[in-house]
C-alpha cells in the first residue's frame, strides 16, 4: 500500500520522555490515518513501551477531535503492555465526543481521564 507523504505514520504521535514518564501526544493526523498503516503506527508506540520497566504513560488527545476503533484497539494494546509491566496509563484532553465513545464502550472505567496533560502527569507522578 502506498504511503501518503502528507500523513506519514511517525507524524501521528509525538513521544516525549519526562524522567520516568512518557507522554504520547496524538496529532490531528490520527483522524485521517490511512487504512493499513495502523500496525506501523502501533509499533511506533508499543516499541517505546516494551523497553520500560513499570512504564508511566500519559496519552494526550487534546489535538484530536475524532478517533475510531483502530485507535481504541491501540489504546487497549498499550494498556495491556503497561499493566503487564506493572505500570500505569492515563488519558488526557478528550473532547465530549471522545469521552462519550469511551463511556459507551465502558473504557472510561479502565483508564483515568484528566482534563489536561498537566493534571495527568501530576497524578501519575504521585502514584
Amino acid at each position: 500500500m502506498a504511503q501518503d507523504e502528507s500523513n506519514p505514520p511517525d507524524e501521528v504521535f509525538t513521544i516525549e520522555r519526562r524522567g520516568e514518564l512518557t507522554v504520547i501526544t496524538a496529532t490531528e493526523a490520527l483522524e485521517q490515518i490511512e487504512f493499513g498503516l495502523e500496525e506501523t503506527v502501533s509499533e511506533l508506540i508499543l516499541e517505546t513501551l516494551k523497553h520500560q520497566q513499570q512504564p508511566l504513560i500519559v496519552i494526550d488527545l487534546s489535538r484530536v477531535r475524532y478517533f475510531g476503533s483502530m485507535f481504541l484497539a491501540l489504546l487497549i494494546r498499550c494498556w495491556k503492555l503497561v499493566m503487564s509491566r506493572g505500570g500505569s496509563m492515563a488519558l488526557s484532553g478528550l473532547d465530549d465526543r471522545s469521552r462519550e465513545l469511551l463511556r459507551v464502550t465502558s473504557l472510561d472505567i479502565v483508564w483515568p481521564i484528566y482534563q489536561s496533560k498537566r493534571e495527568a502527569i501530576e497524578a501519575l507522578q504521585l502514584d
